[in-house]
């Protein structure tokens, strides 16, 4: 039975969000929750509280068993941007886009 967890509108942009979802995908969610504490990276931090939430679902709302959870899929899209500028020489302007994405984490029992 798969499970999920969203984060949605988190202040990060979608491209550093994605570096560490290939190291947890595919492993089991103890083994991907333990790689992601000791990544030193903000995205990780991010990945770790969605999928100890994708976890807590499956334990309390569907009563599977935590250990044979296994990451089945994780994947990020992109969130609204914040648009802002910046003072240019000559009274111009530049855009700085501060873009902001949505993560889902699916986990699944392997036992059915």
């Amino acid at each position: 039975m798969e499970v999920k967890a969203i984060t949605r509108y988190t202040r990060i942009s979608p491209f550093k969000l994605r570096l560490p979802i290939a190291e947890v995908k595919g492993k089991s969610a103890s083994q991907a929750l333990t790689l992601l504490k000791f990544m030193p990276l903000k995205a990780a931090g991010i990945i770790y509280k969605t999928l100890q939430s994708a976890v807590a679902n499956a334990e309390n709302n569907n009563e599977l068993d935590v250990d044979t959870l296994v990451v089945k899929n994780i994947f990020v899209d992109h969130g609204p941007m914040m648009k802002r500028f910046r003072p240019r020489a000559r009274g111009r302007a530049n855009r700085i886009l501060k873009r902001s994405s949505h993560l889902t984490v699916v986990v699944e029992s392997t036992d059915k």
